[in-house]
């Protein structure tokens, strides 16, 4: 058994007073933590987030529909919410008078001396930070799940036990405002063009992703999936062993795939169709999650029955019901094309596809392959409605039928009707949500209440 890395000293947290920039859920989270602390701190947004003006109970100023600019004045600190991006008023602002900015993560893990997991990559973080606190759980660990899969950092800031470990989801957005941040064990699971509406290329979308890395020390761990192509000769930077996962039986892996059964060191751990998970990139997650938690000390066993035991994330590749013969899955985290092409291979056919919703700047002519040898129709909705018709219209040449809906419950009801028995309904956007709902989670809920009124 691996001995888990020492906890590591954090720096100070940053001087207030401090303005909160976005105040949705990492920022409302963040900007109590600032004030039960007895920091002065000023919420802003420039739009009116359910619920944000309840700070002021807890001694936020709140400032609503504004974009924030006059109230830099006073203010040494920024901490922008993951949501911001750096090109906002506020923020280029605040650089440009050498105002410190840091990210909602940054300061969390300043203010949580517990030990950190953090999972980033393009698609599967979600899952896989999922996976691995049920994996502590299994073992009788104290661990706390923290991102977006849900619960803020921040909010882990008081009452968490001591010896729990915080396995938290990074995304890009998060960790491109990180200075110090340092996890004991960081995992790349994955690179594919992502939020490039957000990052200018590619490049700064991984300099954002290999923030996870740069400050790990020589006791820390640096889990690496050694079958992507696109990381081959990525240095991940930092000083932290590196713990590769891959197929085939690699010296450099300690966690590897052959015959069918998942290895460590050379020892089997568990045949893949002893997953509680189904489809290929969740073989991956899994080998993921079995190297960092036993980089972290969790006894095999407990890695080996939280493994087969994990029956998965909600919104990603989620049973939802099935009705008549048909299955209806719900796959709102998939807000990319990389992603929704994982879940439709995660079927062998007779899919009805609804893909759509706000733009990313993603192509959708990737999508073609896996839905002409998967699908049986697609459902177009949202802003991204338009240009998916044009992208995918030589899918037409196959039989495959390109259908605008009105809206989501519009798709699931001329999916429903047309799928037959052993088919399956599948929400795989390949888009965000923002047009028509205010994250994935909604849009999943909705997908689910619109599927109920089904039966």
């Amino acid at each position: 058994m691996t001995a888990p890395p020492p906890r590591k000293p954090r720096p100070p947290l940053p001087e207030g007073p401090f303005l909160v920039v976005g105040l949705a859920r990492s920022g409302y989270a963040v900007a109590q933590l600032l004030a039960e602390r007895g920091e002065v701190v000023r919420g802003v947004d420039s739009g009116h987030p359910e619920g944000a003006a309840g700070l002021a109970g807890d001694g936020v100023e709140v400032v609503l529909d504004t974009d924030g600019l006059a109230l830099l004045e006073g203010t040494r600190t920024v901490v922008k919410s993951p949501g911001v991006p750096r090109e906002a008023p506020v923020i280029a602002a605040a650089l440009e008078r050498g105002i410190d900015v840091v990210g909602e993560l940054e300061l969390a893990w300043r203010a949580i001396p517990n030990r950190f997991v953090a999972v980033t990559g393009t698609n599967g973080k979600t899952t896989t930070a999922e996976l691995l606190g049920h994996v502590y759980r299994t073992a009788g660990e104290p661990v706390a799940v923290a991102g977006n899969v849900g619960t803020p950092l921040s909010s882990f800031a008081a009452g968490l036990d001591p010896g729990a470990t915080v396995v938290c989801e990074a995304s890009s957005f998060q960790l491109e405002d990180t200075i110090a941040f340092a996890p004991e064990c960081a995992v790349f699971l994955n690179l594919a063009p992502d939020h490039l509406d957000r990052h200018a290329d590619l490049d700064s979308y991984l300099a954002a992703k290999l923030r996870a890395f740069a400050n790990q020390g020589n006791d820390d761990a640096a889990v690496y999936n050694a079958d992507d192509p696109a990381l081959a000769g990525v240095d991940l930077g930092g000083c932290a062993r590196r713990v590769a996962f891959c197929h085939g039986a690699g010296p450099n892996c300690e966690v590897s795939l052959a015959g069918g059964t998942i290895f460590h060191d050379g020892e089997p751990l568990l045949a893949v169709d002893g997953l509680g998970l189904f489809g290929e990139h969740n073989v991956a997650n899994a080998m993921a999650a079995a190297a960092a938690a036993l980089s972290m000390g969790i006894e095999l066993d407990a890695v080996r029955e939280g493994l087969r035991s994990f029956a998965g994330a909600p919104h990603r590749l989620e049973p939802v019901a099935e009705i008549d013969g048909v299955r209806f899955v719900n796959d709102s985290k998939a807000t990319n094309v990389a992603s929704a092409t994982v879940g439709l291979r995660a079927f062998g056919g007779g899919v009805q596809v609804i893909l759509g919703g706000s733009e990313k700047g993603d192509s959708f002519a990737p999508l073609a392959d896996p839905i002409r040898e998967c699908c049986a129709a697609c459902y177009l909705i949202g802003a991204s409605a338009d240009r998916l018709a044009t992208e995918l219209a030589p899918l037409a040449e196959f039989g495959i039928g390109l259908h605008r809906c009105a809206d989501l419950e519009d798709a699931v009801r001329r999916a429903a009707a047309a799928a037959r028995p052993g088919g399956v309904v599948l929400l795989s956007p390949a888009c965000a949500s923002f047009d028509a709902f205010e994250n994935f989670e909604r849009r999943g809920d909705r997908f689910r209440e619109i599927v109920e009124s089904l039966r």
